[in-house]
């Protein structure tokens, strides 16, 4: 089915109202994996290891708009080595999960704001942007019949990973005229075994993530392939994750290499830095934010410069700080570790806000407890 809606050249704007429902064709997997195998799998799934037995695909056309939107075996992708993403990086993607709640039915946790956010990154990518609609159904039609990836042990899920690329095989400079939509699943374990654990992380002031005007706001491949470097430096320190600064200044936060950051001060006000368009809009973020407030937290989003966290710490203003993001969900900070100065030390506990927080969210995402703001979507 072709949704003629759609004829809107690939700038980002909005591609036009969609033709709802896109329909869907199926074509089940001949190589899934025996019952016993998943099961094996699932025990110990690790981190993106791992993959369910189909993906989801949609077409997008200058001429044709989104269309032939199927359910397909998970396999290699065919590309041409002349197709834009391979030589201009036009590619966007998204992480949310699949959580299994005690009665047996699978949920995901605020997929609107996934979809919205695949949009605003497709608006600054120069690509063509999903309806809503469409990214919701990819979702309900690969748990449609790979909802059996759906772990059940204590903190496990199913990774979801919705990208685009741009896949039209040819070599100018401009936005592709064709792009393919997927979606690809993973089984995920517990992302702190034996408990939350605190993590030292790198103050990179070498290397920044990205720029006023660029593209750190899109959750774009790029974003992460330049912070690997600086990555790199901090595994050499001893360290688990990177932070970034500001580009211009060099003195204000930014964001972790793939997470967002929050401190705590010794009254229960959050702070953590505003969104400028350099930084991405966590979801998780956005949540903990609203938490926080439900509680009775006050929380500031603005500038935070480096020596704040620093003088802050020595006086006892800030007593926490943690980041957040969609695979761990919420990470405490024991240390931070730069060329000039140390904050906090390895053996930093984790906070009580931060522990309770992270506790109150994975409640709600497993259905543990009410869901007052209707994050939750049923997806199976």
């Amino acid at each position: 089915m072709t949704d003629t809606a759609t004829t809107a050249p690939p700038t980002g704007a909005s591609d036009g109202p969609a033709a709802f429902p896109l329909a869907f064709r199926t074509t089940p997997s001949t190589a899934a994996k025996a019952d016993a195998e998943r099961e094996a799998i699932l025990a110990d799934p690790g981190f993106g290891k791992h993959f369910t037995d189909h993906m989801v695909e949609i077409i997008w056309t200058i001429a044709d708009g989104w269309h032939d939107a199927a359910v397909v075996p998970y396999g290699p992708i065919s590309l041409d080595p002349a197709a834009s993403v391979l030589h201009y990086a036009q590619e966007i993607f998204e992480g949310l999960k699949a959580y299994r709640h005690a009665d047996g039915s699978v949920w995901t946790f605020r997929p609107d704001m996934n979809a919205l956010r695949l949009q605003r990154s497709a608006v600054r990518l120069a690509l063509p942007q999903l309806p809503e609609e469409y990214f919701l159904e990819s979702l309900r039609q690969l748990l449609a019949v790979d909802a059996s990836w759906v772990p059940s042990a204590p903190e496990t899920s199913l990774y979801l990973r919705p990208f685009m690329i741009a896949s039209e095989s040819f070599l100018g400079v401009r936005a592709a005229h064709k792009v393919d939509y997927r979606l690809i699943a993973s089984p995920a374990g517990a992302y702190f075994h034996g408990g939350v654990t605190p993590v030292s992380i790198w103050l990179s002031t070498e290397y920044a993530r990205a720029g006023r005007g660029g593209t750190g706001a899109a959750k774009t491949g790029g974003n992460y392939a330049s912070s690997l470097l600086a990555q790199e430096d901090a595994y050499k320190q001893g360290c688990q994750q990177v932070l970034f600064l500001d580009s211009s200044e060099g003195k204000y936060l930014e964001e972790l290499g793939g997470m967002n950051i929050f401190l705590v001060r010794h009254d229960g006000t959050l702070v953590t830095p505003s969104i400028n368009g350099s930084i991405l809009e966590g979801i998780t973020r956005d949540s903990i934010i609203q938490l926080a407030k439900d509680r009775g937290h006050a929380v500031e989003e603005r500038p935070i410069a480096i020596d704040e966290w620093r003088d802050g710490w020595a006086s006892g203003e800030i007593v926490e700080a943690f980041a957040c993001g969609t695979a761990a969900v919420v990470t405490p900070i024991a240390a931070l570790k730069s060329k000039d100065f140390t904050i906090g030390d390895a053996s930093t506990p984790a906070g009580e806000f931060t522990i309770s927080i992270r506790q109150e969210l994975t409640d709600i995402q497993y259905g543990r407890k009410p869901d007052h703001h209707d994050w939750m979507v049923r997806l199976a």
